[in-house]
């Protein structure tokens, strides 16, 4: 089960190529979301690296951000970006859910959505820049991709329900455990809170940038159970990038 678990977070996180899982039901899909954080261990990898080698080169803080966040979209299939679009237009489309629904199904992005997503994205870019100015951004770096993928778990966390009764939404709402997503959680946190000391920082700064991150995409996910009676596919990308917004404006200074 967790090797299944693994290769369905890889294979639908990751533009990594691996073997289809054998097997998908809810443990695994369960699974899966609370293999997140360690699914994506190469895109952090390389967002770390990028920033590592702009400070190293002497780039423009604002640049290697740009080129790190990019990457990481890219090695994510831009899937939690049009995700996020696709929640943003449903949300403001209208207050009829069927009508939301509707929006969010079709391929294209509205202007509500477009403006969230270039909002989003300066917010992810300027954050993560203020973070390499200030000496830790190859931490921010990792620690925001981390963070980002593991509120997942709590989205999918038991109680949350589905918004339609087919898709990626109806596969994994409700699937994982409240304390496995209250575990993940607790191990981000703590693996900030020892890693940051090392960028002369202090412990706390990581469990406040974690929950901060946290918050973020509870706030979004309550509103979408609220508007739209559960989640969908979209909005769990939604809930990543705003997660990953909110770590990087903790860790921006």
């Amino acid at each position: 089960m967790i090797a299944d678990a693994l290769k369905m977070a890889v294979g639908t996180l990751t533009t990594v190529r691996v073997p289809a899982p054998k097997l998908i039901d809810r443990r695994v899909a369960g699974g899966a979301m609370v293999l997140a954080p360690p699914a994506v261990v190469p895109l952090a990898a390389v967002a770390s690296v990028i920033v590592f080698l702009g400070e190293l080169i002497g780039l423009p803080a604002f640049a290697s951000a740009a080129l790190a966040i990019g990457a990481v979209a890219l090695g994510s299939r831009g899937l939690h970006l049009d995700g996020l679009a696709d929640t943003a237009d449903g949300l403001g489309a209208s207050y009829d859910r069927e009508r939301a629904l509707e929006v969010m199904r079709r391929g294209d992005s509205g202007p509500t959505g477009v403006a969230t997503l270039v909002l989003v994205l300066l917010v992810q870019v300027g954050a993560l820049a203020g973070a390499i100015s200030a000496g830790h951004g190859v931490a921010a770096a990792a620690i925001a991709v981390f963070a980002g993928r593991g509120v997942l778990s709590l989205c999918c966390a038991r109680g949350v329900p589905s918004a339609r009764p087919e898709g990626l939404g109806a596969t994994v709402a409700g699937s994982v455990p409240v304390w496995a997503a209250a575990v993940v959680f607790a191990v981000l946190a703590g693996a900030a809170a020892l890693v940051l000391p090392w960028w002369q920082l202090a412990w706390w700064h990581g469990l406040v940038a974690v929950t901060l991150g946290y918050l973020a995409a509870s706030a979004l996910l309550v509103r979408c159970v609220q508007r739209l009676g559960g989640i969908t596919g979209d909005v769990l990308g939604g809930c990543v990038e705003v997660a990953v917004a909110g770590v990087l404006l903790g860790l921006s200074f």
